[in-house]
């Protein structure tokens, strides 16, 4: 489809530009016309129209192929939501029929994975209401998010120690987008922390800290750490485009965010909500 659209546009380009020349020539040669501010006038706004002209085949194609690929992912999340509902349903039911703790193993797995499906479904309703500039904001509890957060990624990471100490604050910003950020700074410094198994995750004075003391970072990876696709260790998984997220969310937002890291000690990240704070 776009190949030929770009064949539409460069004929209409090299067809306007023709007719624009020859009129100028008819104009100047042949009728002899020598009032520079008409014929100025007259091309200014025959170039004006042909541009808006040449916009419209370029941009109509495309924001239907947009609104068609809008309308096929609001439906695969629909049909998605279904499914995740009928599993978190229905091991909720297993669970008190379960007898022995090897088939409770078994449905806690399951369930686990349908809340990480769940928070799939919503990164991508997120990302969708983004995109159209939806976002949802409200005010909310940070301290008891970042709990919540804390207890859903302890399951998961059940070798790992997350030492909290969280004070009450309340901020007003959009929670699904800060649920993605939380999530992804305590993955990372789980990630990074193959030589340790504790993490500190604290709230004070309008300030969330994620400390962990693990391999950490000199200064040239600092320099490159919110760079999209970056990624100081290769050999993780993952494609490097979470921290850039973060920083994109907090930039919008006005939350500072301050890295500090040193090698083989581990790193500290911080988010300052100070211009989100309710008083």
């Amino acid at each position: 489809m776009f190949r030929n659209l770009a064949f539409v546009i460069l004929t209409y380009y090299v067809v306007t530009v023709s007719m624009l020349v020859f009129g100028l020539y008819y104009f100047v040669v042949v009728l002899a016309v020598d009032n520079f501010t008409l014929i100025f006038t007259i091309s200014t706004i025959l170039t004006i129209l042909m541009g808006l002209l040449m916009a419209t085949l370029a941009i109509e194609p495309l924001k239907e192929h947009l609104n068609n690929l809008e309308r096929f992912t609001k439906e695969t999340l629909h049909e998605l939501n279904l499914p995740i509902n009928t599993i978190t349903a229905n091991t909720n039911m297993l669970k008190k029929s379960a007898v022995d703790d090897k088939s409770l193993k078994r449905i806690q797995r399951i369930d686990t994975a349908a809340s990480m499906l769940q928070k799939r479904y919503e990164e991508l309703d997120y990302l969708i209401k983004k995109q159209m500039k939806k976002e949802d904001l409200e005010s909310f509890e940070l301290s008891c998010v970042i709990a919540e957060r804390i207890d859903f990624l302890s399951s998961l990471y059940s070798n790992f120690t997350f030492e909290k100490n969280l004070n009450q604050t309340e901020i007003f910003a959009d929670k699904i987008g800060l649920l993605k950020v939380i999530d992804n700074l305590i993955e990372n410094a789980v990630k990074y922390s193959s030589n340790s198994r504790k993490i500190d995750i604290l709230l004070d004075n309008d300030t969330l800290k994620i400390i962990d003391y693990g391999k950490g970072m000199d200064e040239v990876e600092l320099l490159n750490i919110f760079d999209h696709y970056y990624q100081n260790d290769t050999t993780m998984a993952g494609f490097g485009i979470g921290l850039g997220l973060v920083k994109s969310y907090c930039d919008r937002y006005k939350i500072l965010l301050h890295v500090e890291s040193k090698k083989h000690e581990g790193t500290t990240v911080s988010l300052n909500f100070k211009e989100v704070i309710i008083s």
